[in-house]
């Protein structure tokens, strides 16, 4: 797995580079040639329509970023389409929201999707779907995209490709800056500072956004290495370049992982101290007596946020009511609402096997 952001790929004014698109192409085409399965995660739909609409940055308001993204999408997958051409290849383009990796339904389309281009033979090159995400189904950015998906067909390392050449304590431009390479886990982290975005009015990430698809990735049992585009083929061959992220030993199971760090909740439930204890401290499922408040407007089956009396999250999960029949069920027992309710209310709220612990 491949990903390389808006400003390794076009010209300081938007347009796509040329030299820029071939070289990363004919990298991955002689990988791809060797017989190695690859799925390239590709930012600039949005970078490469600024010219052809004449607009002279990167645009800050949704609609205006789709209308960019519908034009930019086509230069993009046809410039590929044409670079891939000269190697033998075929592309797919799969273009993705939120919703495709968090509902159960999509994420298995969507993986299906992916498993049939790479079995024949084609290359899969993914983006977000910026012509129709709205600000609640968005990744946000494709360093995120690209953890996910590297996780959804199980990669076997993800290369995340940046102007930077690896990361760095500081701005790398600035003295006393040291460049690190490699992370063993958070310890390796502490005072890096990885604030900043790219290339000024054309990406959307910078190293903070890297650092974190770096922790989901290798959260996930899958090793990253982040440097700079012109490196990538060093990267791919295993030589010692940029940052290599080592991978944690235990692998999470995929749904907890998918709720974990895919999904946004569209809800929080209040625990008490002991619901607190009983799910966090003993890995139980919650029960209506453990609440002591709703908030959200959520319907059964969506991830909700479980909160401490301070309102921290200490867990998400996939609630089994309406938000709406909730308020009257809280700080009674299963057996209680069974007898007053009917059996269809002596269950869980939120089973402990659709729960992770946050």
């Amino acid at each position: 797995m491949v990903k390389i952001g808006s400003s390794s790929l076009t010209t300081a004014t938007g347009g796509l580079d040329d030299a820029r698109v071939d070289a990363l192409v004919d990298t991955l085409g002689a990988l791809r040639a060797a017989g190695r399965e690859v799925v390239l995660v590709s930012s600039g739909a949005i970078a490469a329509g600024l010219a052809p609409l004449r607009l002279p940055r990167r645009p800050r308001d949704l609609a205006t970023q789709q209308a960019a993204a519908s034009v930019g999408q086509g230069l993009l997958i046809g410039r590929y389409a044409t670079a891939f051409a000269r190697h033998g290849h075929t592309v797919g383009q799969v273009l993705l929201t939120v919703d495709d990796v968090t509902r159960r339904a999509h994420y298995r389309n969507a993986y299906r999707t992916l498993r049939k281009l790479l079995d024949l033979r084609a290359v899969p090159i993914v983006n977000e779907n910026d012509t129709v995400a709205t600000d609640e189904i968005r990744f946000g950015d494709n360093d995120r995209l690209a953890a996910l998906v590297a996780a959804l067909v199980d990669a076997d390392l993800l290369v995340l490709l940046s102007d930077v050449d690896a990361l760095w304590t500081g701005d790398p431009t600035r003295p006393g800056s040291t460049r690190i390479t490699e992370v063993h886990g958070e310890g390796d982290l502490a005072g890096v500072d990885v604030g900043g975005a790219g290339r000024a009015g054309v990406g959307t990430g910078g190293m903070v956004t890297k650092v974190e698809a770096a922790r989901i990735a290798t959260g996930f049992g899958i090793p990253v290495v982040l440097t700079a585009a012109p490196l990538a083929g060093a990267a791919l061959a295993g030589e010692a370049v940029g940052t290599y992220f080592h991978p944690s030993a235990r692998r999470p199971a995929a749904r907890l992982f998918w709720l974990a760090h895919a999904t946004a909740p569209r809800g929080r439930l209040h625990l008490d101290p002991g619901a607190v204890q009983a799910v966090v401290g003993r890995r139980k499922s919650l029960l209506p007596a453990g609440i002591t408040a709703v908030d959200g407007a959520f319907t059964a089956g969506d991830p909700v946020d479980l909160v401490d009396a301070a309102g921290a999250p200490v867990a998400r999960g996939l609630v089994n009511y309406d938000a709406v029949e909730l308020p009257g069920l809280l700080g009674r027992s299963t057996s209680e609402l069974a007898a007053a309710l009917g059996p269809a209310y002596e269950r869980e709220v939120v089973h402990r096997d659709d729960l992770v612990l946050l």
